[in-house]
């Protein structure tokens, strides 16, 4: 279980992920007579869904909305909502595509459509850079001590698949990255884009970097992220998988991966 890896590309020396098999071949569904398609968005969860300085949504999430619309040569629009607010409003139709990052569970669902998963947050390690240790995995792990948020799945994971670890909890992430600079623990183990953010940041002051990875095991850490719409616009739920798929092979995923992730999750 700790060498679970995705399909990930390189460019630029960071690691892409790629979530679409090169077998299945979608067909672009008719949207002859679609009207303007109207994405629902947060602003409040960097990188993926953001304000730019001119106070306009962005981020990974919406711009990948808007390059999906142009492939499909639609008309959409950009609305900005409270997070906690989205999916009632694309159920009572003041919205037609929910872009932001709420996770699939079986309850969403049942209640809405969505397609496959654009992206998924992985866990990492990470470790200081000048203690020189060994990639983890459960043999290298055992006797070293593992920073960690309690209470999470990052910490379940590690209860089942890393015996021979101590483990630390941590009340938050930053607290256990805190302890990793300090060299308190030998590794943190959490939320790759978490961490990636602190990787490149001021906060860890260079320190450190990941190590092994990343773990994608559904039963943990979610199926991921997609584009959520009512469960009556499948032509369109369709419609953006297609789009989706071609942006990944036309190289318009990475370029926008690159822009939003110069330190890859991944």
């Amino acid at each position: 279980m700790l060498g679970v890896l995705p399909a990930v590309a390189q460019a630029q020396g960071v690691s892409i992920p790629n979530f679409w098999d090169p077998r299945a071949q979608l067909e672009r569904p008719d949207l002859t007579g679609m009207r303007t398609v109207r994405f629902l968005v947060d602003d409040d969860f960097p990188p993926l869904h953001f304000p730019a300085l001119d106070g306009t949504p962005t981020g990974f999430s919406v711009e990948l909305a808007r390059a999906a619309c142009e492939r499909l040569s639609l008309t959409c629009t950009i609305q900005v909502r409270r997070f906690d607010t989205l999916l009632d409003a694309l159920a009572d139709k003041q919205g037609d595509v929910v872009a932001a990052a709420i996770p699939v569970t079986a309850g969403l669902r049942d209640r809405f459509g969505l397609t496959s998963p654009y992206f998924k947050i992985p866990a990492r390690f990470a470790v200081r850079k000048d203690r020189n240790l060994p990639p983890p995995d459960a043999k290298t792990l055992q006797g070293k001590s593992v920073g960690l948020v309690g209470g999470t799945a990052h910490e379940a994971f590690a209860k089942a698949f890393m015996p021979g670890a101590t483990l630390k909890p941590f009340p938050e992430l930053s607290a256990a990255q805190a302890a990793l600079k300090a060299g308190e623990v030998d590794y943190v183990f959490a939320d790759g884009l978490g961490l990636a953010l602190w990787i490149g940041g001021e906060d860890s002051a260079g320190c450190c970097d990941f190590a092994g990875g990343p773990f994608l095991e559904s039963r943990f850490f979610g199926e991921g992220i997609g584009f959520i719409v009512r469960k009556d616009e499948d032509n369109l739920r369709r419609a953006l998988d297609f789009a989706l798929q071609q942006l990944w092979k036309e190289g318009k995923y990475a370029e926008l991966y690159l822009r939003f992730f110069p330190i890859s999750p991944y």
